[in-house]
């Protein structure tokens, strides 16, 4: 599992509290190596609100560290969470755009700063819990590693993980992609660890669980504002927030008199309005092109144009599609089908059969 040449080694393992990581620091240690696990403290909002139970987290992570008898630290990002994850989330949604929060909490924080810092106390690898792959070819003058998709299919993370490069990827282990989600639970409970029956976490990385709409009140004051039909412009309802809502969106706006579902299609920001249709098929939600920016070539650059496959949405179907240069940072995608809900903020990510290549934010 893990390409180890020369004497003992040090890995430090990203510990959550969870099933996944801990059993990522378990297989780590039964190997022989020398375990650090690093529970993060994340941010927490400044309004006397609470969603994330980091410090029952954290306890279960102790727990795990010491039943596996490694070294247990915790590190304080919770600046650095506020400043490059919540500030991003927040600021993405004022601006009309649906973010990707998790994406960017592996960008800076995960693969950023912890690996960073535990390189800098002489760490010679990282380790996490995501359901995903390395695999690395080796030739005389070079080597290149590559990012595939989790064995488990309804588990894999790989969506989350786009904007690694080779240099990071050199230090990196993911020692649970190769298994199932029902195989770490059987592993988690053979190695006796105390949280192996614990529920998944559902919730945005650094605050967790909890309802955006009412997380974002606390930052972008509401407002009400009408709902609009998009091809005649009649007023059927009201909402609180054109902010707060998604494109392809059906539940948490009102619409008069009336229980049939209706799709978000277009926010107008400026003017507070909610453009809607009662039908997939009478919006414009189904797109064959789209653009994305701030690309990132896991291992160079591409050749244009490159047929791939792309996932616009975690848990989406990845579509055929065509890529072109727009420019030096942004790609045009050209999709072989009409692809449902492609919203700005959320990102795109390029498949070349179960590798990742690369991504980029949908604008």
């Amino acid at each position: 599992m893990i390409p180890l040449t020369r004497s003992k080694k040090t890995i430090y393992v990203a510990m959550s509290g969870g099933v996944d990581s801990s059993v990522a620091a378990a297989l780590i240690k039964k190997q022989g190596f020398n375990v650090v696990g690093v529970f993060f403290k994340p941010w927490s909002p400044d309004k006397n609100i609470s969603y994330c139970n980091w410090r029952e987290d954290r306890f279960d992570a102790m727990s795990v560290a010491a039943k596996l008898d490694i070294k247990f630290k915790t590190w304080d990002f919770s600046i650095e969470y506020g400043k490059k994850v919540a500030d991003y989330m927040i600021n993405s949604y004022k601006k009309g755009i649906t973010p990707n929060p998790d994406v960017m909490c592996n960008k800076e924080i995960k693969f950023g700063l912890f690996l960073t810092k535990a390189l800098s106390e002489g760490a010679d690898y990282i380790a996490t819990g995501h359901y995903v792959r390395k695999t690395e070819i080796s030739s005389k003058s070079s080597k290149i590693f590559k990012l595939l998709r989790a064995r488990d299919v309804n588990k894999d993370q790989s969506y989350f993980l786009w904007t690694l490069t080779q240099e990071q990827l050199k230090y990196c282990l993911f020692p649970v992609g190769e298994y199932t989600k029902p195989e770490v639970r059987k592993i988690a409970k053979k190695f006796g660890l105390p949280n192996h029956s614990k529920k998944d976490s559902q919730g945005i990385c650094f605050v967790g669980q909890l309802d955006i709409t009412d997380f974002l009140k606390n930052y972008i004051a509401p407002k009400k504002g009408e709902v609009r039909l998009a091809k005649t412009k009649i007023v059927i309802g009201t909402h609180e927030g054109a902010a707060y809502y998604t494109i392809g969106q059906r539940h948490g706006f009102k619409i008069s008199g009336s229980n049939k579902p209706h799709f978000i299609t277009s926010k107008d920001l400026d003017n507070n309005i909610l453009y809607v249709a009662g039908s997939e098929k009478d919006t414009n939600l189904f797109l064959k092109i789209s653009h994305a920016a701030e690309i990132n070539w896991i291992n160079k650059n591409a050749k244009f144009p490159l047929n791939v496959n792309v996932v616009t949405r975690y848990r989406n179907k990845a579509q055929a599609a065509t890529l072109s240069r727009s420019d030096k940072k942004n790609v045009v995608i050209k999709f072989q089908k009409p692809t449902k809900a492609i919203t700005p903020g959320q990102s795109a990510v390029f498949y070349k059969g179960q590798e990742v290549i690369g991504g980029g934010i949908i604008n």
